[in-house]
């Protein structure tokens, strides 16, 4: 679904991302996990074309999609969840629905809007009251709701749980699991909470120092790579 090739990404004369290779299968759910600063973000905004590669090659569902820009990787079915959500906090709940569904052709919106409603059913009270006001696990919701409304393909996610109640992490992982079983989308979590690594991943990629140093599945993390590569 989705192989990145010795990847470069710079910030001005800083490498972040050195030579980093790796391959997400299709259906898979990966998390992707290192201690702060070894590039995790960098590589997702990097692969959705929000930062400009340095060198390297990106193959996203069997198409070279290195040089083309970010809204047209967005058609190309690759769906983005930043880090901090980025709702836009003056549109209400439905038109932040409704913004993910614009610049992709022949979605019925809403037809489409009760379809991810079915699962964040939360925000359905909630669909004239304006982004900004909601609490932090209803704007994740809302975050990834959106992104599904452009029938991606693949997910990334950046650091999803940050701000959030225990209880609602793992209610957002056990609704992205069912997402990604019952309909096959392809997802990547950048993620520092384990717990919630473990409860929606089947496997994971390590990165340090902007490289790849460990991957398998979610059985194969064992106490001695997380204390090896993860431990603070």
């Amino acid at each position: 679904m989705l192989e990145a090739t010795e990847v470069n990404v710079s910030y001005g004369k800083s490498r972040v991302i050195n030579n980093l290779s790796l391959k997400i299968e299709k259906g898979s759910r990966t998390a992707i996990l290192g201690r702060n600063g070894v590039g995790k973000t960098t590589f997702l905004k990097s692969t959705m074309g929000v930062l400009p590669m340095s060198t390297g090659k990106l193959i996203f569902d069997g198409k070279d999609i290195t040089k083309i820009k970010t809204f047209k990787r967005s058609v190309e079915g690759l769906g983005y969840v930043p880090q901090g959500r980025e709702i836009i906090p003056l549109l209400t709940v439905n038109e932040n629905l409704e913004l993910g569904a614009l610049g992709h052709k022949g979605i019925n919106i809403e037809a489409k809007k009760e379809w991810v409603l079915n699962y964040f059913p939360a925000l359905r009270v909630h669909m004239n009251r304006n982004g900004g006001v909601l609490s932090g696990g209803l704007q994740q919701q809302l975050a990834i709701a959106r992104c599904l409304m452009g029938e991606p393909k693949m997910i990334l996610l950046d650091e999803p749980t940050e701000g959030i109640q225990p209880n609602v992490v793992m209610e957002i992982a056990d609704i992205l699991k069912k997402i990604a079983n019952e309909t096959g989308i392809t997802i990547a979590v950048v993620e520092q909470n384990l717990k919630f690594a473990r409860r929606l991943a089947d496997n994971f990629v390590i990165i340090q120092k902007g490289t790849v140093v460990a991957k398998g599945t979610m059985d194969e993390l064992s106490d001695d790579i997380i204390k090896r590569y993860l431990s603070v």
